[in-house]
């Protein structure tokens, strides 16, 4: 959502599901050890508002670098919006709550791919460009993959959260 005019996507949605309830979502960037982008707080905040014309159930994916600055977005909108899922480290936190008024949260949901890797690339490359410092090609790594994600539960009526679970499942 934060990004300049001109990129491909739209930043957010308001999605009907077969029952006919309204599920908004909206995808934000970070800046902390990130690109320069649009302050996701005043973005987001001004998001969230015109979503909320349509929807009580908002679903945002932060996707930053920075734990501070995912959790702190999390009280920004705490309230505001159903969940707060960050995303991008690939590894999933262990500090799945919900906020004060009602906002599921997550630092990291985590990554589906294979287990046995850094960040779903073969382990060795990741090493040798640590070591070496030189660019590279990298494949994915292959083997037994991981699935990792949450389940939240919403009150249709209010749009507020009343329990997060986090699953990490592992596949052959």
């Amino acid at each position: 959502m934060n990004y300049p005019p001109g990129v491909p996507g739209c930043g957010s949605a308001v999605h009907s599901l077969s029952n006919g309830t309204k599920v908004g979502v909206l995808n934000i960037s970070g800046r902390v050890f990130m690109s320069a982008l649009d302050c996701p707080f005043r973005t987001g905040k001004e998001e969230i508002k015109k979503l909320r014309e349509s929807t009580d159930i908002i679903i945002v994916d932060f996707h930053a670098e920075a734990t501070s600055e995912k959790i702190a977005f999390g009280y920004f909108v705490d309230g505001k919006v159903s969940a707060v899922i960050g995303t991008h480290t690939h590894v999933q936190t262990a500090d799945e709550k919900i906020l004060p008024n009602g906002t599921a949260y997550i630092t990291d949901v985590g990554m589906t791919g294979p287990a046995v890797s850094v960040i779903g690339i073969e382990k060795e490359q990741i090493i040798e460009r640590f070591l070496l410092q030189m660019p590279m090609k990298f494949e994915v790594a292959k083997g037994e993959g991981i699935l990792s994600a949450v389940v939240i539960e919403i009150d249709e009526k209010t749009g507020k959260s009343t329990a997060i679970q986090r699953l990490q499942l592992k596949y052959p």
